[in-house]
């Protein structure tokens, strides 16, 4: 058999080595038979090359099953050409996606929590202060005007609550505290009125009978007026003594207020001196402590224990809402949704508002009383020149300057009490 291309002749082959060969030098290299695909195997696993045959001395050149490259089970990294997996191969994960959807996830769970956040604490407001019955009320100023009330109201106590936080059995509503918060551009504003100032109680309109009262002239202290109509009477008499219109208006009660602070965990205060003082419960020493709803009550509603009694009972107030109100805005209450809540329930169910409150202006509000006790604002009392029968005057050219100050949201250069 002749094992060469047939197109050589024997005289072709030149010089041969062995064989017979006279010749010195070996024999060149045959050409090997070239390879061709033969037919189709069955697959029995992806990225498996099917076996050459050879056939009709001639190589394929369609076949490229890697083998020049060495990639005999497929493409890189054990993954066929079209990049899918080989046999016992996991797929490569795609972070992109994951990362597009896990964001896209977190951002649905936080808008809808949010939104149904938002739907339940409008819903347990309760507004129940209607300001269009104040008659005859001065020109709205630059900035927001809230006036805060504590009230020595008892709603939803025991007589087990009475006796815990001192408060007595006294039936109606009387207000243990006034303030006026002013929410400006040009730093905020926090106003004491003490419940025994002196004012003159003008016309109004009955809150329930509609009927138009006129005015007398009778001076009374300032928590008559509330005693007397309530809400609307109370910022229609503050309207007229001051000529500063109120914005919207805020009341919380003895049981509200505790629960306010258990429910953010107690509120630190620092006591400049301690004090005690059988009527509130109050037992105090001084330097840096965490009241709790009790100890905050009493607190707050102590002035048996000062000479100054109001004035000094007014301070407290201040400095521990503002404190609160500086707890209730920590990232530790809002960020922590077993504390915010809790929080957020007590304090709207404890809260009584005007009917056009909203909740970005309650926000508001908070973080106007965070300013006040973080130093970027002023907190005073109600400038006092004197008394009269008792009760405290305000001096009228101070009140006046201030007034105009707060209309104007300029910064308040008038010193109080």
């Amino acid at each position: 058999m002749n094992d060469w291309p047939e197109a050589w002749s024997d005289d072709e082959r030149g010089p041969r080595y062995g064989r017979g060969s006279a010749g010195a030098q070996p024999e060149g290299a045959r050409a090997m038979r070239q390879v061709r695909r033969g037919p189709a195997a069955p697959q029995y696993g992806a990225g498996v090359p099917q076996q050459p045959s050879y056939a009709n001395g001639g190589y394929d050149d369609a076949y490229d099953s890697g083998y020049n490259t060495g990639q005999v089970y497929g493409g890189p990294g054990g993954h066929g050409p079209d990049g899918t997996p080989g046999p016992g191969q996991r797929p490569a994960p795609n972070w992109r996606r994951r990362i597009k959807w896990t964001a896209i996830t977190l951002v649905t769970v936080l808008t809808v929590t949010s939104v149904a956040t938002y739907f339940w604490a409008d819903s347990k407001l309760r507004r129940e202060v209607d300001l269009s019955k104040v008659i005859d009320r001065p020109q709205s100023g630059s900035g927001t005007n809230y006036l805060i009330v504590g009230s020595d109201s008892r709603e939803g106590m025991t007589k087990a609550d009475e006796k815990k936080l001192h408060t007595g059995a006294a039936e109606g509503k009387r207000t243990d505290s006034m303030m006026i918060l002013h929410v400006g551009d040009n730093g905020d504003t926090l106003v004491s009125l003490p419940r025994d100032s002196n004012v003159e109680i003008p016309s109004y309109k009955g809150s329930t009978s509609g009927k138009v009262y006129p005015a007398t002239g009778r001076q009374e202290k300032l928590n008559a007026a509330y005693a007397e109509d309530g809400p609307t009477l109370l910022v229609r008499t503050i309207e007229y003594n001051t000529g500063l219109h109120i914005d919207h208006y805020v009341e919380i009660g003895f049981q509200g207020f505790a629960n306010i602070v258990d429910a953010v965990g107690g509120v630190q205060i620092d006591i400049d001196k301690g004090f005690k003082d059988k009527w509130s419960g109050a037992d105090f020493k001084a330097g840096k402590q965490t009241l709790n709803g009790r100890q905050a009550l009493a607190f707050v509603r102590t002035r048996h224990a000062f000479a100054a009694s109001d004035l000094q009972r007014t301070k407290n107030q201040q400095k521990f809402l503002a404190a609160l109100a500086h707890e209730v805005a920590t990232p530790a209450t809002v960020l922590n949704p077993f504390k915010f809540y809790p929080t957020m329930g007590a304090g709207l169910d404890s809260l009584i508002v005007d009917k056009d409150m909203s909740l970005w202006n309650l926000a508001s509000m908070f973080w106007a009383m965070k300013s006040v006790n973080g130093g970027d604002g002023t907190s005073m009392n109600m400038p006092i020149s004197g008394s009269v029968g008792g009760n405290l005057v305000w001096d009228k050219t101070k009140v006046k300057t201030l007034v105009t100050e707060l209309n104007n949201d300029q910064k308040v250069t008038v010193a109080g009490n």
